[in-house]
């Protein structure tokens, strides 16, 4: 298959991936049908009725650009957060943010830290500006606050990645190991702390907006794609000081923002009492999913996140056999890709409908396995 001739160097030599394998290809490649999309952190429960009836007011001005400069949204963010909207860049969900934030800091061959077995996209990034990873391993299925900041010193690293509540494995620190992180790191690196799963934790594993709002190198990320139920509409942000955040404007695509995602944000940020309801709504689904990980002799582990990480006790060929088997029922989960994470899976909080499925059909694969 005949490609381009002349792609820059560092491109021709990077693999044609895409970081996850999304239900709708394993629809495709397995002919099967999703009946319980429990897998990709999504939140079953959806976005507000207001959040919809604000997008259907606005569907007809979709002939519009959205406004460059997300005014709107930024200055709600800015309110709700207690910061000025210098203190706000808004982009197409937290993976846009990530690779404008790796864009921005790393050129070919500078160090990256992260963890081994974290969020994959971050590490897509890293390869695509030429970066070179430096990972950590996980202790006791919690990213090494210890170890990402010995690595940093030891490889003088401009980035290190670090996200609490932590995805794959829904662990989390307390605030206070957090900021003292923060402020150990050296000036000349860039922390991005990922806080994609911030309103799902428990009270005091979130550090206050003033804790950090003050530390130029540190970038924290958001979004709307979790608790507010808008993963398919990509708005995300990030909060920094007001030099850090305008570096955005450099290099973003100043038109990427959808106008009625943007509509959808606006709405959902309005409606807290529907955003306290959802979390509610997580925290019932996570047990729910812990108890039913109990009941057929798994061991699901604390978590902080819209997902639930069971340890399967095994290698990761047989978290891979249940994660196979569950879809030939309908129900796609996916798991940690890196050992020895990968002896679990991980699933998604939904509807009751969605966690009934599971139920019934975990026990099914888990005696074909045995």
């Amino acid at each position: 298959m005949s490609a381009f001739s002349r792609f820059t160097p560092l491109v021709s030599v990077l693999p044609s991936t895409v970081p996850f394998v999304g239900p709708e290809a394993i629809e495709r490649q397995r002919g099967l049908k999703v009946e319980a999309r429990i897998g990709a952190n999504e939140n079953g429960f959806g976005p507000a009725p207001s959040v919809l009836t604000a997008m259907r007011e606005q569907a007809g001005d979709i002939w519009k650009y959205n406004d460059p400069e997300n005014f709107d949204l930024r200055e709600a963010l800015a309110a709700h957060l207690g910061v000025t909207a210098a203190n706000i860049a808004i982009g197409g969900g937290i993976d846009e943010l990530l690779g404008q934030i790796v864009r921005l800091v790393i050129e070919p061959g500078m160090p990256v830290v992260t963890s081994l077995g974290g969020y994959p996209t971050f590490n897509f990034h890293v390869a695509g500006f030429g970066g070179r990873l430096v990972t950590v391993p996980y202790v006791n299925d919690r990213e090494d606050l210890s170890g990402l900041l010995d690595a940093v010193k030891r490889e003088n690293a401009p980035l290190v990645y670090f996200a609490n509540p932590d995805n794959p494995m829904g662990s989390w620190w307390d605030a206070d190991r957090i900021v003292a992180f923060a402020r150990a790191l050296p000036e000349t690196c860039l922390l991005v702390l990922d806080e994609a799963y911030s309103e799902t934790g428990p009270a005091g594993s979130l550090p206050s907006i003033e804790a950090l709002i003050g530390l130029a190198n540190v970038v924290r990320t958001r979004t709307f794609s979790k608790a507010y139920g808008l993963a398919g509409a990509r708005v995300g942000y990030a909060i920094s000081t007001p030099g850090t955040a305008l570096a955005f404007d450099k290099i973003r695509n100043h038109f990427g923002m959808n106008r009625l995602a943007t509509a959808a944000a606006l709405a959902a940020l309005k409606d807290q009492a529907y955003l306290a309801e959802v979390v509610g709504n997580i925290h019932a689904a996570r047990e729910h999913i812990a108890s039913i990980a109990r009941a057929n002799q798994l061991s699901p582990l604390p978590s902080a996140t819209n997902f639930v990480t069971i340890d399967a006790g095994r290698e990761g060929t047989y978290a891979r056999s249940i994660v196979d088997g569950l879809m030939q029922h309908g129900v796609f989960i996916r798991m940690p890709g890196v050992a020895p994470l990968n002896r679990c899976i991980r699933v998604s909080v939904g509807p009751e409908r969605d966690m009934a499925r599971f139920e019934d059909a975990l026990p099914r694969v888990l005696r074909l396995l045995d």
